[in-house]
């Protein structure tokens, strides 16, 4: 059966019941959506203030092929399996997005008997967060071209606007726009682009703030624009427009709580892509999770150069959050995909490949266990085609650099089939102090973070940029040098070309663009041509999507 065919089988519990007999929730700090989807009070979250927290375990994967190597659904299935085990685990998860999900890559709810449920909901709008960050986004972008048509009071440099405008959907069309086109009426003529919603700070403060007054607060210190002598920023504040967006965002900042298919309670709660934003979900349902659960499972974006890095850098630095133990994603199929095996012919057993694409997994191994100072476990998501000679082979490979190596088979077995992953795991987390190292230090000037991340972690020679921005970056650096930085990169490669697999050594990364995201708190430096709004493939994936005349979606995966 298709993931969608195995998810529209399940049978869901009602949340509200769910959540109360699981963790004790009382069902007026629930806002039902519907049966098996709800929103937790930010009152009940605050009440768990004084609990003692639980252990965390990230997730994340080596450098993905386009279909990705299955973090979320090794998430799920790993937290079932604790589960299983008689230990009580919630699973944090982040919340799709629609470009994905009609592109190449598909939905983000798990797979096989390892999924969150309801999927079609969760893949699609669920409870409306991402249309609410959406909005909230627009509505500056419209005070500030408004401001500018009454008289520009502020003194905005019209050159010098910092916010784009933002949809969920990939439309490359959109990336480069002219607005305010028929004459005075429609304000005034300039240019202007369009980023995804994940992209979008306001999805990185949803993601980052602690209350509502804080998610107001940071909202306001968001850089708009800077003035006409060039130097001075203007903020949305100045617009007096961090009320008006906190209010769309009022009910986007309660975590979102559904269930696996075997019925444990899972928290979605907001959705940046690790390639080109901070890739986690927000620090409000992963601190929540902790809370009632003994054991807290989420994931990082893409690979662990992306996602593992900005979780610890970005993340942990700004939340005090500290993981014990680190699950690191492979398949067979990537490993033989970055030996040189091209797409069509990675089902079939290649030794060779595997063992030239095992560098990719190594890097990622070394990074995690030398720079961020944490325990690692390769899981090997088990693909049918895979042989017992190249999984052996892996194994063999892994456990000589000293990191326990499980083939795990939760895809096709669910919980069942993860528990051998969940026992190295709990057999970790449960012998040592959680704690990492950070890759760089708060004080550590902002070009200068930006070279670490590419030689410790990419492997590269050197970092370089045009003279425009490496002024930018010196300009940043007297105001916002202790920020941490948030390199938008392909998820496909340690390099910026995403076609060089393995693990590349001695390049050079281009930091094409450098933004300043003042109230999520980083500067995003842009590395080569990565995109903030990326674009569908020649048949996209919404080609495939179907609803019958009953009301039942077909073709999501």
């Amino acid at each position: 059966m298709s993931d969608i065919e195995i998810a529209q089988q399940a049978k869901m519990q009602p949340i509200i019941g769910l959540a109360e007999e699981k963790f004790g929730i009382p069902a007026e700090h629930l806002d039902p959506y519907g049966h098996y989807k709800a929103k937790l009070s930010l009152e009940y979250v605050n009440s768990l203030a004084d609990k003692q927290d639980g252990k965390l375990i990230l997730v994340t994967a080596i450098s993905p092929t386009p279909a990705g190597e299955g973090k979320t659904t090794t998430t799920v299935g790993l937290g079932d399996a604790i589960n299983r085990l008689g230990k009580k685990a919630i699973m944090c998860l982040r919340e799709p997005s629609l470009g994905p999900c009609f592109g190449v890559k598909g939905g983000a709810a798990g797979g096989g008997y390892s999924q969150v449920v309801p999927m079609e909901d969760i893949n699609l709008h669920f409870t409306g967060d991402f249309h609410a960050i959406g909005v909230a986004h627009n509505l500056l972008s419209a005070l500030i071209d408004n401001h500018i048509n009454h008289g520009n009071a502020l003194d905005i440099d019209s050159r010098r606007i910092q916010w784009k405008r933002v949809v969920d959907m990939n439309d490359r069309a959109l990336r480069k726009i002219t607005v305010g086109m028929g004459g005075p009426a429609n304000g005034y003529l300039r240019e202007d682009g369009y980023d995804i919603v994940v992209a979008s700070e306001i999805m990185a403060i949803l993601c980052l703030a602690t209350s509502r007054k804080d998610l107001k607060e940071r909202l306001g210190r968001i850089v708009i624009a800077y003035k006409t002598d060039k130097v001075t920023p203007v903020y949305a504040s100045d617009l007096n427009a961090q009320g008006a967006m906190a209010a769309l965002l009022k009910d986007a900042i309660k975590p979102n709580l559904v269930q696996t298919l075997e019925n444990n309670i899972a928290i979605i709660h907001g959705g940046p892509f690790a390639n080109i934003a901070h890739g986690c979900n927000t620090v409000t349902a992963t601190k929540t999770a902790l809370k009632l659960a003994d054991y807290v499972i989420t994931e990082a974006g893409f690979g662990a150069d992306l996602g593992a890095e900005k979780f610890i850098d970005i993340k942990c630095r700004m939340s005090g959050l500290k993981p014990s133990a680190v699950v690191l994603v492979a398949t067979v199929r990537a490993l033989k995909f970055h030996g040189g095996v091209a797409k069509d012919e990675l089902n079939t057993e290649n030794l060779e490949a595997l063992q030239k694409g095992f560098a990719n997994i190594e890097r990622h191994i070394f990074n995690i266990t030398q720079h961020y100072g944490l325990p690692c476990i390769v899981c090997i998501n088990h693909f049918t085609f895979d042989t017992d000679a190249e999984i052996a082979l892996l194994k063999t490979k892994c456990e000589a650099l000293g990191s326990k190596c499980v083939v795990s088979k939760h895809w096709a077995q669910g919980g069942a089939g993860a528990e051998e992953l969940a026992k190295k795991v709990l057999e970790i987390a449960d012998n040592r102090e959680p704690g990492f190292s950070y890759v760089y230090e708060a004080e550590t000037p902002l070009w200068e973070k930006i070279e670490t991340i590419a030689t410790k972690l990419y492997g590269a020679a050197g970092i370089t940029a045009s003279p425009k921005v490496k002024a930018e970056i010196k300009a940043l650096q007297a105001s916002y040098g202790h920020f941490p930085v948030c390199i938008a990169k392909t998820q496909m490669s340690f390099s910026t070309n995403p076609n060089t697999k393995g693990a590349p050594s001695g390049h050079t990364v281009e930091i094409s663009e450098v933004r300043l995201a003042n109230g999520a708190g980083f500067v995003v430096a842009i590395a080569g041509d990565m995109m903030t709004m990326p674009g569908l493939p020649k048949i996209p994936a919404a080609e495939r999507i179907d609803i019958t005349d009953e009301g039942v979606i077909t073709g999501l995966f």
